[in-house]
């Protein structure tokens, strides 16, 4: 591999020389934790508001472009090198570059953290509630959702997070991603409840295509938010054994196909079930017709599991990246790591306590990071990096790459665009709130 790649970008990447020890099939295991999130909770509203069709054809596109996107990742970081992803930014447009991309992996995972606690807030009362069969109505702070989501934060969270390295958490993160798996037992659910759903009004035939526009405004920015996982592809690229390009492209595009079929099965029996009565948080409709149904009590114990031990894995890419960003330069240092993990935690605390729902935090996190980490980064990185030598401009790669950056940046403009007239209108509450 080209030496002066490295040296000209002012980085040599100690990657070069790291023996990776992580099977193919672990691998897979590490890449669909990542792409699981509590995303999986909004698909059923997600299908409610375009149809089954529309919503299979987005997930589709959605799921083959994050393949395209890693492919770009992947040739970048074999060119060069480099598996990191504010690195990769680095290497094509110096420091800007790796300040963008920072920014950007830390508004995505500040909203997947704001998502995973808002889910703890909005759940953990019901479920305490239906233990304690208290009366709803009553007055009692341990039914207060802004009381427990901090407890949780302090008690649970920031231990986890104060750890020194991610690696500590393995443990977790696999227990996390078993939880989330467990979660599909909802379909179960479907042949059970009368179908239409008696509260709910059926807006036609299940399979027909029907469109609200400014509703259906927020299907793609959530679809967008529940497939990225790019700024964690390299990392697993390093640790993977025997790794090339081809094998990693193989591990993504496995893992995506496996988090496609749990998502789509998810949103169907979760629409089907409901229709137009889909809330944004599809536990909370399920809640509605048996708030002590056993099944639906242990769903949720597993989903507040999940997103509970998910958070601090979440939060440490945060900090690499603010760290890179602003302290590049200074060695270790245990006061600076607690007081990062501190602070994010807080700012997330007061989002999550003062946002009106959970789709408003999909909406405007996948309208904005979420095009930068899919589209929009790996693509400029892939056309600044390859060279010209082996690819012209002018050449259909980089003509495709190309392509693909404009269509994020269309995307982005289209999708903020449609959620601030949503607002505007005032139909944003339509989807149920909290």
């Amino acid at each position: 591999m080209p030496d002066f790649y490295l040296v000209s970008s002012g980085i040599r990447s100690s990657n070069l020389s790291f023996e990776g020890k992580t099977s193919f099939g672990m691998s897979v295991f590490n890449l669909g934790n990542a792409i699981m999130g509590s995303g999986i909770l909004g698909l059923a509203y997600a299908m409610a508001n375009t149809g089954i069709l529309l919503f299979l054809f987005l997930l589709t596109v959605v799921a083959v472009l994050s393949c395209y996107s890693i492919h770009l990742l992947l040739k970048s970081s074999g060119i060069v090198g480099i598996r990191a992803y504010e690195q990769l930014g680095y290497r094509a447009f110096g420091t800007p570059g790796k300040m963008a991309a920072g920014i950007a992996i830390t508004l995505q995972n500040i909203g997947a953290m704001s998502s995973y606690l808002y889910i703890v807030k909005s759940e953990f009362p019901l479920v305490i509630q239906a233990f304690s069969r208290a009366d709803p109505t009553a007055d009692l702070w341990y039914l207060n959702g802004n009381y427990l989501v901090v407890m949780v934060s302090i008690g649970v969270i920031l231990p986890l997070a104060l750890m020194k390295q991610l690696g500590y958490l393995g443990y977790t993160s696999g227990f996390s991603l078993s939880c989330m798996v467990f979660f599909l037992s909802v379909i179960y659910k479907k042949f059970q409840i009368p179908c239409p759903f008696e509260e709910s009004v059926v807006y036609g035939n299940t399979g027909r295509l029907r469109v609200f526009p400014l509703q259906t405004a927020y299907t793609i920015p959530i679809l967008a938010f529940a497939f990225v996982c790019h700024p964690e592809v390299l990392p697993i690229y390093t640790e993977l054994r025997n790794p090339t390009q081809r094998r990693m492209q193989h591990v993504s595009n496995l893992s995506i196909l496996v988090m496609y079929t749990m998502y789509f099965l998810a949103a169907l029996f979760g629409y089907l079930t409901f229709y137009g009565k889909t809330e944004t948080e599809l536990l909370h409709t399920y809640s509605r017709i048996d708030p002590y149904d056993t099944l639906i009590l242990c769903v949720r114990l597993a989903v507040l599991t999940a997103v509970t031990l998910t958070v601090p894995i979440v939060l440490f890419p945060v900090r690499r990246a603010l760290n890179q960003m602003f302290f590049a330069s200074k060695s270790f240092n245990w006061l600076r790591h607690v007081a990062i993990a501190v602070t994010l935690l807080s700012f997330i605390n007061m989002l999550v306590i003062f946002a009106p729902n959970i789709l408003g935090i999909f909406g405007i996190i996948g309208a904005t990071s979420a095009p930068c980490l899919i589209f929009i980064f790996p693509a400029i990185f892939y056309i600044r990096i390859v060279p010209k030598e082996q690819e012209p401009m002018h050449s259909i790669p980089k003509i495709l790459a190309a392509c693909f950056a404009g269509l994020g940046v269309a995307f982005m403009i289209m999708s903020l665009s449609f959620i601030i007239i949503d607002w505007t209108t005032g139909s944003s509450n339509s989807g149920g709130g909290h």
